[in-house]
């Protein structure tokens, strides 16, 4: 007897929405794709100007396996791994490498500033075993079912749980580790990797460290966007049907079960549904539950982004892949943000350039500037004026601490700002991370993978568990077709 082909239906394209359709495909379910947008990726897109090309969203990319094991062995493509993870530019004229290695870079530290080696090698030794102790829980897995949770290797964990600062805030944790403020701040600045405040973040958040100078931060050797491109690459060979241009309009449920999706008026069945659209817009426009968006609306919501894309006339010797410009005052800088909900005057800089790496992505002598500012969700402000003070500042301050006229090198720009974010990624408000993460709790109230009352209906990305950028996004997939894998053994 020929057995039945099951269809399954993702909703979204989004890293997270790829893996997925790759996953469910490798299962042996007939996938189709629907994607509001006319290209896929979510934020991992990319954008060409006049010779110049641009990574739009996330540019660090680290636990590469999570995307080398969706591909077949001739569509992986090749990353570097980085030698210099970021280059660190404080008003008082202090730059630091940071270097991948841990012993070098803790030369670095002790070098330029009043902190040991020791204590480096300590504090990242000490993110090491966050890791090892929160992984297995937080990242790979699903926690909200208990026959994850309550495990034997789990419960010998909880003796341990002390020791993970969960219920100190980031920056206390860095201020015990360090005297020196500018080594503070540095790995406060680990909290925005999710959008987040180190002054209210957990201690936990230290992790992030280890991700980059233990386990390694790569580059793909065409840019972000080959993670995208790989991906859709690899669906399509799985025979997973794109439907670009083509948002769900609902999702059917008759007595708790899935029924399907209406697509341009028409009903599409499905036996598995995976969302990978941010979970507000789940439930406010596709299955509306008051409820449920009523509790997501009361949660705090991550920061967002400003950012300018520069094509820039010429070379900048002294500038690496990442760069980061540190404000003066960064206890300001997230009270702005999460309180005041501005960007305050002396903002923190982050400006990215890929063709330190791929060449390709710029002109002879010439570089793609990548210029991100963190910032509020939109809650309704002046983002005319919000952009225009904050080009103006941003410009005063990347002058002064590089001795240049920056305005004369700049031949075009373009500019995103949480409006436009929420607009084509359909993050809620802009946030680009969901909730925040500011409490020790956050995590526990992300939306988990799927729903226990409507069966065959799960959630993917960056708005549910286990959190946002692109290592978290490809876990969730994983979480998700194991749940569905499980299923289908009992069928």
């Amino acid at each position: 007897m020929k057995q039945r082909k099951l269809n399954g239906i993702v909703i979204g394209s989004g890293v997270a929405g790829l893996a997925a359709a790759i996953r469910l495909a490798r299962l042996g379910y007939v996938v189709h794709v629907f994607e509001q947008a006319a290209t896929p990726g979510g934020k991992v897109n990319e954008f060409r100007q006049d010779g110049f090309r641009f990574d739009m969203g996330p540019s660090l990319f680290t636990l590469p396996h999570l995307v080398d094991e969706l591909l077949d062995e001739d569509l992986k493509f090749k990353y570097r791994k980085l030698d210099v993870v970021t280059k660190y530019f404080f008003e008082d004229g202090t730059r630091l490498s940071a270097f991948a290695d841990v012993d070098k870079f803790a030369r670095e530290v002790e070098a330029k500033t009043q902190v040991s080696e020791k204590k480096i090698v300590a504090y990242l030794k000490h993110a090491a075993m966050v890791y090892q102790l929160t992984a297995p829980i937080f990242i790979f897995n699903s926690f909200h079912r208990l026959s994850k949770l309550l495990t034997w290797d789990n419960f010998l964990k909880l003796f341990q749980f002390v020791r993970l600062k969960a219920f100190s805030t980031l920056h206390k944790l860095n201020e015990e580790s360090f005297k020196d403020p500018r080594i503070v701040q540095l790995f406060d600045r680990y909290a925005t990797y999710n959008g987040s405040n180190p002054y209210k973040t957990p201690g936990t958040m230290s992790v992030i460290s280890h991700l980059e100078h233990s386990l390694g931060a790569f580059f793909p050797a065409h840019g972000m966007y080959q993670i995208t491109s790989s991906l859709v690459e690899q669906a399509k060979r799985l025979g997973v049907n794109f439907h670009f241009n083509t948002p769900v309009e609902k999702v059917l449920v008759e007595q708790k079960r899935l029924k399907g999706v209406v697509v341009k008026g028409e009903t599409k069945t499905c036996h598995v549904l995976i969302s990978d659209v941010d979970i507000h817009q789940f439930y406010s426009d596709l299955l509306p539950d008051k409820r449920r968006l009523a509790r997501i609306e009361k949660a705090e919501r991550s920061s967002s982004a400003l950012i300018f894309y520069w094509g820039m006339k010429k070379r900048f010797d002294q500038l690496d892949l990442h760069n980061i410009f540190f404000s003066r005052d960064y206890e300001k800088e997230f009270s702005y943000l999460f309180d005041r909900k501005e960007i305050t005057t002396d903002p923190t800089i982050y400006v990215f350039i890929s063709s330190k790496e791929n060449p390709d992505d710029a002109p002879d002598e010439m570089e793609n500037w990548f210029v991100m500012v963190n910032a509020p969700e939109n809650v309704g402000q002046d983002w005319e004026r919000l952009k225009l003070e904050t080009r103006r500042n941003v410009l005063s301050k990347l002058n002064q601490l590089l001795g240049e006229d920056l305005e004369s090198q700049i031949l075009f720009e373009k500019t995103l700002d949480p409006v436009k974010i929420e607009d084509r990624t359909g993050s809620f408000q802009g946030a680009m991370y969901g909730p925040s993460s500011n409490s020790s709790f956050s995590a526990f109230n992300r939306h988990p993978n799927f729903r226990r009352d409507l069966k065959d209906i799960y959630f993917v990305g960056g708005s549910v568990h286990p959190g946002g950028g692109i290592p978290l996004c490809l876990s969730s997939a994983k979480i998700v077709a194991e749940m569905v894998e499980e299923k289908l053994k009992i069928r």
